[in-house]
């Protein structure tokens, strides 16, 4: 049992700030949405210590750097392995994102069930609850704002290009 809530909890010990410090500038002048989806997250509600599991969505337009994608992934990974409760992940993110890489513009959507919801109180199994933050250009440019939730909607690929 300890060595679960040790991994349960691990993110307490990750400094997302560090994760997204080592970045790439040879991009050739790339300036277009950055977009990690569906990055699958295990976390457990602060109030009443049960799981939350979901998929995050996280898009950035870079300056003059990008991170490597596997970093988006483990920011998101840092946050959930905490008690949460999902708004304020999915700020967290969002605002790391934008602190450190300083982008144009950052985009974070997430989708979770939570299972304080569908396993005790009101027992509601299938609702999943949504929430985004949208900071600089993905904010104040509604096209750009539309273009991101619009790839979220479109089908993944799968099976390689």
């Amino acid at each position: 049992m300890v060595r679960s809530y040790e991994e349960f909890f691990c993110g307490y010990a990750e400094d997302p700030v560090d994760l997204l410090t080592r970045t790439f500038s040879e991009v050739e002048d790339y300036d277009e949405m950055v977009l990690l989806r569906d990055i699958r997250f295990e976390s457990h509600c602060e109030h009443h210590m049960v799981p939350i599991i979901g998929v995050a969505h996280v898009a950035y337009l870079p300056r003059k750097r990008v991170v490597g994608i596997s970093k988006l992934a483990r920011v998101v990974d840092a946050y959930a392995r905490r008690f949460q409760i999902q708004e304020r992940m999915t700020a967290q993110i969002a605002n790391t994102i934008n602190e450190v890489l300083q982008p144009r513009g950052v985009g974070v959507v997430i989708e979770a069930s939570h299972q304080c919801m569908t396993t005790r109180g009101v027992h509601r199994p299938g609702v999943s609850m949504v929430t985004s933050r949208m900071l600089g250009t993905f904010r104040s440019n509604s096209d750009t704002r539309r273009e991101f939730l619009s790839i979220l909607n479109r089908p993944g690929v799968t099976g390689g290009v």
